[in-house]
């Protein structure tokens, strides 16, 4: 059995190498689709993967209030898009006062997702979020000091020019020897003196990561005041057991700051750790679909490239077909070899796309998301059973046609 499987691959390669320039076509398309497909899902995983770590890093213990999506709706009794008003520093500031479940409670806001800092010489790429937060936002928002100090009180109120960087912002400016605190970078135009600097944390998923910086709230309301800035609050409670009844109550006073009446819904959101990234997960889930659709659309056109090859080869090799038949080839055997060339053909072009398809998709990961190097196991050995199937069928009606094939007509023919 396995000399006849060995020799089955060797008549396929011979054969392919004879027609090098129509199979070297068909690869190229199937390589593509694999390509493609491998690629995007390969990118996807590696996504949620991160979107879990950076999520878990909050505990289970942990929510979040900030302001509500607008929503629209559509049909024909449907309404216009509804906008939810933002929530103001006063609303904030106003439940972190009044609630008192026993917790952490911090205010934070994105005083700029795309600042640029200045060290000396030295300058960063535009790419640096910068929060504007109070002194419980780097305990409420999972981060831990490497080095240095958190916030004090008076420096939240009085917006004192002091900042925390990130592990990636250290390196850049300070290296792995040089001790950053007491030096003052440049955020924009402003000057600011570094007084701690975060644990490492990795990219996040562009929720801040080690390219974050961390000024007084009160700072970053004077400096990167922006139209319509929304605050976002983050509820530490201090027993995982009662998240219930905390989000409950935290529902309860912050309807009341807002105003709202009885009958109306909730017009912001509050959303646990975990359930922001199922949220999330389940939006990737439709990028996922999409990609698998697409991937099968491109085989499904190499399948019919592959296909209409192999009609052609058996055409070509009609005399050749009549010489094994006539050398006691039955129709099972030659049936078998063209199915062989098929599945030969169509694995080539799906393990060159599986390894161009990670290679693209750690490069993505890497430089966009700066998240490290992923394999995908099982989108390679999805790939490589998608392959032996796309060839199986794609060979089916051509080995047929070359299994019944009349001996005496093939050796007459040309």
């Amino acid at each position: 059995m396995a000399s006849l499987l060995t020799e089955n691959i060797r008549v396929a390669l011979n054969s392919i190498k004879s027609q090098a320039l129509r199979t070297a076509l068909t690869i190229v398309i199937i390589a593509f689709g694999i390509m493609a497909l491998v690629a995007i899902l390969s990118l996807i995983d590696i996504i949620k993967s991160s979107i879990n770590s950076n999520f878990s890093n909050l505990g289970a213990n942990t929510f979040t209030i900030r302001n509500r999506e607008t929503t629209v709706r559509l049909g024909k009794g449907g309404k216009k898009a509804k906008r939810y008003r933002i929530i103001s520093y006063e609303e904030a500031m106003k439940f972190k006062e009044d609630y008192k479940f026993p917790s952490t409670v911090s205010v934070s806001t994105m005083a700029s997702f795309s600042a640029k800092l200045t060290y000396g010489s030295k300058k960063s790429n535009p790419n640096i979020q910068v929060f504007g937060s109070d002194e419980n936002y780097i305990s409420a928002s999972g981060y831990e000091i490497d080095r240095g100090r958190n916030f004090s009180v008076p420096e939240v109120l009085s917006g004192t020019p002091c900042v925390i960087i990130g592990q990636e912002i250290k390196n850049t400016f300070f290296g792995e020897t040089e001790n950053p605190i007491g030096k003052s970078i440049r955020i924009g135009s402003s000057k600011y003196t570094i007084i701690a600097v975060l644990k490492t944390k990795g990219s996040g998923m562009g929720f801040g990561g080690d390219k974050i910086c961390v000024i007084p709230i009160q700072n970053a309301r004077q400096y990167f005041s922006m139209p319509n800035a929304t605050y976002t609050i983050n509820v530490l409670c201090n027993n995982v057991q009662q998240m219930s009844v905390a989000i409950g109550e935290a529902t309860g006073l912050f309807r009341q700051i807002r105003k709202v009446d009885l009958a109306d819904t909730d017009n912001f959101e509050i959303s646990k750790s975990d359930s922001l990234a199922k949220m999330l997960n389940e939006k990737l889930h439709l990028f996922n679909l999409g990609a698998t659709v697409l991937g099968f659309i491109i085989l499904l056109g190499s399948a019919v490239g592959l296909m209409n090859i192999m009609l052609v080869s058996v055409t070509e090799r009609t005399k050749e077909i009549g010489i094994r038949k006539a050398l006691g080839a039955t129709e099972k055997t030659i049936r078998n070899q063209f199915l062989m060339e098929s599945i030969v053909i169509c694995l080539l072009g799906g393990l060159i796309g599986i390894l161009f398809g990670i290679i693209i998709g750690n490069i993505l990961a890497l430089g966009v998301f700066d998240i490290g190097f992923y394999m995908p196991w099982h989108w390679i050995i999805g790939g490589v059973a998608m392959c032996v199937f796309v060839g199986t069928i794609s060979g089916i009606i051509p080995a047929r046609r070359a299994a019944k094939l009349d001996p005496i007509e093939s050796l007459r023919y040309e």
